[in-house]
């Protein structure tokens, strides 16, 4: 039988607690109950909280600036904007994102699209709940089939999704998938939990995307330094983009050959890239 990955052995998880006001469907009760049904897919994580502040940063007397920002300083009209997030959850990042305007897709497994449908039913009607299982194909095309047939992805949401071993590969192989055929920009908070684990995926990921930090600058005086850092625990966020060489390289259907490179850069041989390992050290000396 396969183990259901928001109820692992020994699940034990309490609500995220928040001060401010995230609404009903986000409550510390809510969670408590959604955890009880939905499990780690019920609870709201840290790395959310994080992505929601870039997308909709405080305004004031001190204004917070991100380098990238998440909406560009443009003068001409928005351009029309297409959304995918993954592991969406309670999706209460999704959201945020649906007061943007443009079309957001929020997806999870089968059994946890009605917790988001229940979540969100009073939020924009520019939000979509669509089931995909990482690593379904079938999930993915039905999605491009109805949405994408005539514009393309601009942006894939990815909140607090690298931390189970077994789902690292089928998450790389999504996104793979999601921009063999799109360029859209990948946005990945990430809360660091335990690097021996998680490191394997970054080393792969930095072989088919390049990806940067997102710099935050809280006051006009004050220095840039990585978003998250500052925060209890350690967090990033990154925004990504694929390789447009690596479209043309063979993708191997063996999830442990598919995160140690193989097939990348037009050859067998296992590799990965040191571009996580990098941004470590240099954070450290920091």
């Amino acid at each position: 039988m396969v183990q259901d990955p928001n109820f692992p052995p020994n699940l034990d998880i309490k609500p995220l607690y928040h001060q401010g006001d995230w609404g009903d469907a986000f409550s510390h009760k809510s969670q408590t109950a959604a955890i009880e049904k939905y499990g780690i897919a019920g609870r709201v994580w840290e790395a959310a909280y994080a992505l929601m502040l870039y997308v909709n940063p405080p305004t004031g007397p001190h204004e917070w600036l991100f380098d990238p920002p998440f909406i560009a300083a443009d003068p001409g009209p928005p351009l029309p904007t297409v959304m995918i997030e993954l592991g969406s959850g309670t999706g209460i990042v999704a959201s945020v994102l649906g007061r943007l305007g443009g079309t957001v897709i929020v997806t999870d497994l089968p059994e946890v699209c009605p917790l988001l449908e229940a979540n969100l039913r009073h939020d924009s009607e520019s939000l979509f709940v669509r089931p995909l299982a990482w690593g379904n194909e079938e999930h993915a095309l039905k999605i491009e089939k109805e949405f994408l047939c005539d514009k393309p992805l601009t942006d894939v949401i990815c909140s607090d999704l690298v931390y189970f071993p077994e789902l690292l590969a089928p998450l790389l192989r999504t996104l793979l998938h999601l921009t063999a055929s799109y360029s859209p920009r990948i946005i990945i908070s990430y809360k660091i939990r335990s690097l021996p684990k998680e490191t394997p995926f970054w080393t792969a990921f930095g072989l088919y995307f390049t990806f940067q930090p997102v710099l935050i600058r809280k006051d006009l005086d004050s220095d840039w330094e990585c978003f998250g850092l500052s925060f209890e625990d350690t967090m990033f966020t990154f925004v990504a983009h694929r390789r447009p060489e690596s479209r043309q390289w063979s993708i191997p259907s063996s999830d442990s050959q598919l995160l140690a490179g193989v097939g990348t850069q037009g050859t067998d041989t296992p590799k990965g890239d040191d571009s996580f390992d990098c941004l470590l050290l240099m954070t450290m000396a920091t």
